[in-house]
């Protein structure tokens, strides 16, 4: 992190232009030329170049929120999505009584019941995906209002080859910049996603607490493999 000030402009301005300061810096270690002498890279002439904080600094946090997202050894929970489908094969012919809240209610089978878990998963599953395709789209090269003033002709779109390139990401330019410069509401939409799959398990996780309260046929002689 950088000592910011504890106020800072929405668009992150002062943090963007840390990191163009600390890339110029290494551009001068490489180069062997003296720590902050802003040769040969200039932050703001070169580095920055082509670009304004109000679209590199969400292209940022769309590029490593996506990143993290990849990084992850089981992204979005598929292996439970996965586990439970697997389990209501298994667990078909099992019946049990059914719940409804605290109440004992009509009979159903144990795999009919995790049909639904597994189809609640798959449905969170789905949504993460499509809330991800807007995350690809990337405002790099819309410049501080979104049209595209003071950036070369066809860099936001070679920007997001290069970057999709490198994270092996399919990363693309947004054919609307100008929104894309003023919000971070596809961020968020991802976040929620994620949420609303965290709350899911948690449902989960709650329900099978529930199921061994009994007052008639509780579980609590369960067990599941892992």
């Amino acid at each position: 992190m950088f000592p910011l000030h504890v106020w800072m402009t929405g668009s992150g301005t002062q943090f963007n232009m840390n990191v163009n300061e600390v890339i110029s810096n290494r551009c001068c270690q490489l180069a062997g030329t003296p720590l902050g002498s802003k040769t040969p890279v200039h932050p703001n002439d070169h580095v920055n170049m082509a670009q304004s904080s109000n679209d590199s600094f969400p292209s940022a946090m769309y590029i490593a929120s996506s990143g993290q997202r990849e990084a992850t050894p089981d992204p979005g929970g598929k292996s439970a999505a996965r586990c439970h489908r697997c389990e209501a094969q298994a667990w078909k012919d099992i019946v049990k009584i059914g719940r409804t809240h605290m109440q004992d209610a009509t009979p159903l089978t144990l795999g009919q019941e995790w049909s639904g878990y597994a189809g609640m998963l798959a449905d969170d599953l789905e949504r993460i995906e499509t809330a991800l395709q807007g995350v690809y789209r990337l405002a790099l090269g819309g410049t501080a209002v979104g049209t595209g003033i003071n950036s070369g002709a066809g860099f936001a779109e070679a920007a997001a080859a290069e970057i999709a390139k490198l994270t092996g990401l399919p990363f693309v330019t947004a054919p609307k910049q100008v929104h894309r410069t003023r919000r971070a509401r596809r961020a968020r939409a991802a976040v929620g996603t994620l949420r609303t799959l965290a709350v899911s398990l948690y449902k989960i996780g709650n329900d099978v607490r529930l199921m061994s309260c009994g007052p008639r046929l509780a579980s609590p002689n369960w067990r599941f493999r892992k």
